[in-house]
């Protein structure tokens, strides 16, 4: 009997401060880390927006800031084409109508009529050229802004994986090279 006693007070007082020990109001609380962002349907079309009133407005609103040169360089690189092909084509075009009204002293003396028009033509082919491609730069410009702006929104999480893999085939026995597409659970 005096054993029991023993063990009885034995578990009473070490068995109480386990029991005490523990604090109710600290809850471990699991945090859920797949946790869906709010999607904003008119992100997209607000991007596109941006960047139709100000080139790279809507790579700033998207926060791809990088793109903002990049848009700038391809726009300014296509009117300055542009601008330098409508000049020339016009220089080119003052002389011929000049040397069609009798004058002579331009400054393209050394080019016979047929060169002039070939000038002209090279010039004003030029210009149009630079035109598409600035409106083409534009056009590419606001695609880009709506595009970033639906992939944003796009969940993409470490769970999903696609890398390049070599295997040996089960009948050639020779490498093959392919992608692997992973999704685990």
């Amino acid at each position: 009997m005096n054993r029991y006693l023993y063990i009885a007070l034995f578990f009473f007082l070490f068995g109480n401060q386990n029991l005490f020990s523990q604090e109710i109001g600290n809850v471990i609380v699991a945090k859920d880390t797949t946790k869906l962002q709010e999607i904003d349907p008119l992100r997209p079309s607000k991007a596109a927006f941006y960047s139709a009133i100000l080139p790279g407005l809507g790579q700033a609103y998207n926060k791809k800031y990088w793109k903002i040169p990049i848009v700038y360089g391809a726009i300014g690189t296509s009117l300055y084409f542009y601008l330098d092909s409508n000049k020339k084509y016009h220089s080119y075009r003052d002389a011929y109508k000049r040397r069609l009204e009798g004058f002579e002293d331009d400054q393209y003396q050394y080019l016979d009529d047929s060169r002039l028009i070939e000038a002209q033509r090279f010039y004003q082919r030029n210009r149009d050229f630079s035109l598409l491609f600035m409106i083409g730069f534009y056009i590419l410009n606001i695609v880009d802004a709506n595009v970033d702006a639906h992939l944003i929104q796009f969940n993409v999480n470490e769970k999903l994986s696609l890398a390049p893999d070599i295997y040996q085939n089960d009948f050639t026995a020779k490498p093959n090279i392919g992608l692997t597409f992973n999704y685990k659970f």
